[in-house]
């Protein structure tokens, strides 16, 4: 037989707003972060913006290695599946806002007493249920789960930003270390040759043995110099061939066509950096979801501490044979409305409470500690970028009057009025302000690499100039 709805729903409701009473939530204050962003994620969320960022350096493999190193790295596939993973969570926290409905069917035939006869019965039914959201738990839960799912794809914006930071820095060091290698052959070569003339005029005379043997100990530091540098370069090779997961022989191919060659970007003035430009880290605005996020769970676990009111309602067919005669119907019902009061439970849910809010305090100084790493970190380059380009002029000079004194001192040698000891003492200092030099140019790079990480990759010249427009980009985003 149909069932009776409630008389008076309304009852129920008004039962359970009084029993509430004076126990609202508590509104938790929004979490001090960043009122505005010019793009919510690094690069407006676009994987070509990274590109065309290392697009600007004279050396198109590098950005083929960064492209390889993307798509090996375990971190980045890590990246993606906490995406996938919050992006569930989320899916589940909008489901409870919404009725959740069941279906289900069965059919029955017997008799349950001797004296009745034989029967078949069937029947099918819809069953919905609902938790009315009246003081929002449901609704801040579903704002936490959007949060960290923007947290989390921002934090994959950060591996790929590491990743290419790191794959650059290898590549940098590697043809730093080429360069220096190519320094080391033509030292090794010209002591060859000064031992091989010092060993002529021994023979003849007119040189000691004592000069002879320190310039065949020369040559062999030459050559011992040259060896060491080489195997630091495998290494490095080896390292580059780790983080691209490239065949070794394919890759020292592709080394091949520009070897000891140091990529340099293009010049890009820096006057200075807007303070919007810290809206690139992703790792900063990874943190900032986690604040509001936390604020979120802190009205979750307050409404967990109230009444929770439920509606259910069911609507099916019936069909039923029994003694000769067959019964269809409909069956129908609204409710129960039920009203689900928290009497007593040992401190529990005051408890969850008072952890969420240790959460959001944890949260906002972990959003104001990576702020402060984030301003540091760009400091730091924007130093090392200055300072670079005050000493490149005195270690060019250095470089090249070096460079003068060895050719001198050589001639000077070989004509008779030198010394060996002189031209060591000269040589010595060439190789190291060559190996000076190149050194600078790599930190100087290195600098740059570290500006752009330090900026979430996301640096441009026209970064101030963007508008609030860019934050209306939600397509392309990368996944």
């Amino acid at each position: 037989m149909p069932s009776t709805p409630l008389a008076s729903p309304f009852l129920a409701v008004a039962l359970g707003l009084a029993l509430a009473g004076c126990a609202a939530p508590v509104t938790t204050p929004p979490p001090q972060v960043a009122p505005a962003w010019h793009s919510p994620l690094p690069h407006g969320g676009t994987v070509g913006e990274l590109r065309r960022w290392w697009a600007q350096f004279d050396d198109p493999l590098l950005a083929r290695l960064i492209d390889a190193a993307e798509q090996a790295s375990p971190t980045i596939a890590s990246a993606g599946a906490r995406i996938a993973e919050a992006e569930a969570r989320r899916t589940a926290a909008n489901a409870a806002l919404v009725p959740s409905l069941d279906a289900s069917a069965n059919a029955v035939r017997g008799r349950s007493d001797l004296s009745l006869p034989l029967g078949t019965s069937a029947s099918a039914e819809l069953r919905a249920s609902w938790e009315l959201d009246v003081f929002g738990g449901n609704r801040a839960a579903r704002d936490a789960a959007t949060e960290r799912l923007d947290g989390a794809d921002a934090l994959w914006h950060d591996a790929r930003v590491v990743v290419a930071a790191d794959t650059a820095n290898t590549y940098v060091a590697l043809r730093t270390c080429e360069a220096r290698l190519a320094q080391a052959q033509l030292d090794a070569t010209s002591r060859a040759e000064t031992a091989r003339l010092t060993e002529l005029s021994r023979r003849a005379g007119f040189e000691s043995p004592a000069n002879s043997a320190l310039a065949r100990a020369s040559a062999a530091q030459g050559l011992l110099l040259v060896r060491q540098q080489s195997e630091q370069c495998d290494q490095t090779v080896k390292a580059l061939v780790a983080l691209t997961a490239i065949a070794e022989p394919e890759l020292r191919a592709l080394l091949a066509d520009a070897i000891a060659h140091v990529p340099e970007p293009a010049a890009i003035d820096v006057p200075s950096v807007p303070a919007a430009a810290l809206a690139q880290r992703p790792d900063v605005y990874a943190r900032s979801r986690e604040v509001a996020a936390a604020s979120a769970d802190i009205g979750q676990a307050e409404a967990a501490r109230l009444p929770r009111v439920t509606l259910t309602g069911a609507l099916g067919a019936s069909h039923i044979e029994f003694g000769g005669g067959t019964f269809n119907g409909s069956l129908w019902s609204i409710g129960p409305l039920a009203v689900s009061v928290p009497l007593f439970d040992a401190g529990a849910r005051r408890a969850d409470v008072v952890a969420a809010r240790a959460r959001y305090d944890e949260a906002t100084s972990a959003y104001a500690a990576t702020l402060r790493r984030a301003i540091r970190d760009v400091e730091n380059a924007l130093i090392t970028l200055q300072g670079t380009a005050d000493r490149n002029t005195d270690a060019q000079i250095a470089a090249d009057n070096f460079e003068i004194s060895v050719r001198a001192t050589e001639a000077r040698y070989r004509s008779g009025f030198g010394t060996l000891f002189e031209l060591e003492d000269a040589r010595r200092s060439a190789l190291a302000a060559q190996i000076t030099l190149i050194e600078l140019r790599r930190e100087r790079v290195a600098a740059w690499i570290a500006l752009y990480r330090a900026l979430g990759g996301g640096w441009s010249e026209s970064l101030d100039t963007r508008t609030a427009a860019d934050d209306s980009r939600t397509g392309g985003q990368a996944r």
